[in-house]
C-alpha cells in the first residue's frame, strides 16, 4: 500500500512538473466515468460544447452533465464526491478553502468566461431613474448608467419606510460583488457581513437590501414585486426584456472591463488522486472554449442551439440569442452591439489568474466576509492554493504540442507570473493591482478599510 501511494505521489510530480505533452504522453484516465454539475446559465457554454463536440471523449473521458438546483446543492455535490466537478462562481473555490461557509479544498485549473452578466431593474424603477440619465443625440440614454441615477431612487424610498430590495445569486457570487461594487460606486451602500458575530445577511447599514435568489427565479421575483433588480448571468436579463418586465440598465463588462466571472471547480483530493483526468478535462474545456470564441464568434448561433435544449439552459432560441451572438438589449428596441459581453477564450479568458482570485478577496475582506486584516502574503498564498495555473499551462502546452492550439492564443508560459497588469477599466475609474490588495482596498470611500472591523 505504501508503495502504491508513493507511486501515486511521484506520478502526480511528474505530470504537474513535466515539460510539454503530448496527449499520448500524459498517460491515461485515471478515471473515466465523470460526473459534472453546472447551473442553468449560458456561460456554462464550454462544459456543454466539450461534450457535444466530444471534447471529452477525445480525452478517454465519459461525461455525465446534470443541472444543479442552486449553487449550494452544487458546491455540496462536489465536496460529497457526488460531483467530479463543476461549474462554479468565481467565489466558491476561494470561500470553501478560505472557510467562509463550507469549508472544503475546492480549486481551480481553468477560468470559464470573461463578462456576461447584467443588473437589471422593474419597469417602475426603470421610469424613475431614466430622468436621471443624460441622453444621446439619438435620444436614447447614455452608457453605461451609473447608480447614481438610481441613489435618489433609494432615497425617496428610504424616506417613504420601504425598503429597497435587490436580488443576487449567493453571497459569494461575481453578481454579488458587481452589483455591490456599481451601487457603492454611486454613492449607495449594500450593507456588510459580519461573520464573526454570526451576522451573514450583508444588510448591516445597508441602504439597499441584497439576498439570494436562484438564477432561474430572477424574473419571476422581479415580476411579483418581491424585488426592484437583481444582478444575474445570461439569459436571465433578456428574458426580463422578452417578457417586458423589466430592463436591464448595465452590463458586467461596464462595471468591470473583461472581468472574469465563473470557474470550472474540482476537489484538491481530485486533483492529486486523478492527476491525468485533471489534464485531460483541462484540455477538453481549453478546446471547447476556442471553439466558442473563434473566427469572431462565428460558431456562436451554434452553440446557442444547443444552449437553448432543456437539458441545458432551456431558454428560447432568441432569448440566448440576443447576448451570446454579440448583442445586448437593454430597453425594449435598444439594441447595441456587444461582440465582448460573452467572452470564453480570447483575452487569455481561460487561464486562471492569481490577480482574478485576489480582486474577489479584496471585495470579500471590502464587505466584511474576511472580518479582520490580513496581510498581502495572505492574499497571495490563498490565490496560490485555489487557483492553479500550473495545472492549466501543462493541459495548454499539451494542446500546442499536438498543434490542437496555437501558442500566440496563450500567455507566454516562460515569464507568466500568474498576475495580470494594473487593470484600469472600471466604473468608478479605480486602478487594480493584484500584486497590492490592501492598497487597493483602501481605495474605496464606501467599504471596510485597513484596521476596521465590525
Amino acid at each position: 500500500m505504501n508503495w502504491l501511494k508513493s507511486a501515486k505521489v511521484i506520478a502526480f510530480a511528474v505530470i504537474f512538473s513535466s515539460p510539454a505533452l503530448h496527449a499520448d504522453e500524459i498517460g491515461f484516465a485515471e478515471k473515466e466515468e465523470l460526473t459534472f454539475g453546472f447551473i442553468k446559465l449560458t456561460d456554462m457554454a464550454p462544459i456543454a460544447i466539450a461534450y457535444e463536440n466530444g471534447y471529452f471523449e477525445d480525452e478517454g473521458l465519459y461525461v455525465t452533465i446534470e443541472a444543479q438546483a442552486n449553487w449550494k446543492v452544487l458546491l455540496d455535490g462536489v465536496i460529497d464526491g457526488r460531483l467530479d466537478g463543476a461549474h462554479m462562481l468565481a467565489g466558491q473555490p476561494i470561500a470553501a478553502t478560505m472557510g467562509y461557509g463550507t469549508k472544503a479544498d475546492i480549486i481551480t485549473p481553468f477560468s470559464m468566461d470573461l463578462n456576461g452578466n447584467g443588473i437589471t431593474v422593474s419597469n417602475e424603477i426603470w421610469a424613475k431613474m431614466k430622468k436621471n440619465i443624460p441622453k444621446g443625440a439619438d435620444g436614447k440614454p447614455v452608457h453605461p448608467i451609473k447608480a447614481d441615477a438610481l441613489k435618489p431612487v433609494v432615497e425617496e424610498y428610504r424616506d417613504k419606510g420601504k425598503a429597497f430590495n435587490m436580488g443576487m445569486v449567493f453571497p459569494v457570487s461575481t453578481h454579488n460583488y458587481e452589483l455591490r461594487y456599481w451601487l457603492a460606486a454611486g454613492g449607495i451602500h449594500p450593507g456588510y457581513y459580519a461573520p464573526h458575530k454570526s451576522d451573514t445577511t450583508g444588510q448591516i447599514d445597508a441602504e439597499v437590501l441584497l439576498s439570494v435568489t436562484p438564477p432561474p427565479q430572477m424574473p419571476a421575483t422581479l415580476e411579483a414585486g418581491t424585488i426592484y433588480g437583481y444582478c444575474v448571468g445570461e439569459p436571465w436579463n433578456q428574458q426580463a426584456v422578452f417578457k417586458g418586465i423589466g430592463v436591464p440598465v448595465v452590463t458586467d463588462y461596464e462595471i468591470w472591463k473583461n472581468n472574469p466571472e465563473k470557474v470550472f471547480g474540482i476537489s484538491a483530493e481530485f486533483a492529486e488522486k486523478y492527476p491525468n483526468t485533471t489534464i485531460r478535462l483541462t484540455r477538453a474545456l481549453i478546446r471547447a472554449a476556442q471553439w466558442l470564441d473563434e473566427n469572431d464568434n462565428a460558431n456562436r448561433p451554434a452553440a446557442v442551439k444547443i444552449l437553448s435544449q432543456s437539458n441545458y439552459v432551456g431558454a428560447d432560441y432568441d432569448v440566448i440569442a440576443n447576448s451570446m451572438t454579440g448583442t445586448f438589449e437593454y430597453e425594449k428596441g435598444d439594441k447595441r452591439e456587444v461582440p465582448d459581453f460573452n467572452v470564453f477564450f480570447r483575452y487569455n479568458a481561460t487561464y486562471p489568474y492569481y490577480s482574478d482570485a485576489i480582486w474577489y478577496m479584496t471585495q470579500m475582506r471590502r464587505w466584511g466576509q474576511i472580518s479582520e486584516d490580513k496581510s498581502d502574503d495572505w492574499y497571495k498564498d490563498l490565490a496560490k492554493k485555489v487557483y492553479r495555473p500550473d495545472i492549466y499551462t501543462q493541459a495548454a502546452k499539451s494542446l500546442i504540442k499536438d498543434k490542437l492550439v496555437q501558442a500566440k492564443d496563450f500567455p507566454n508560459f516562460a515569464t507568466e507570473d500568474g498576475y495580470r497588469s494594473p487593470q484600469k477599466h472600471f466604473i468608478d475609474n479605480i486602478v487594480y493591482d493584484g500584486k497590492e490588495p490592501n492598497a487597493y482596498i483602501n481605495k474605496f470611500s464606501i467599504g471596510l478599510k485597513s484596521g476596521d472591523k465590525l
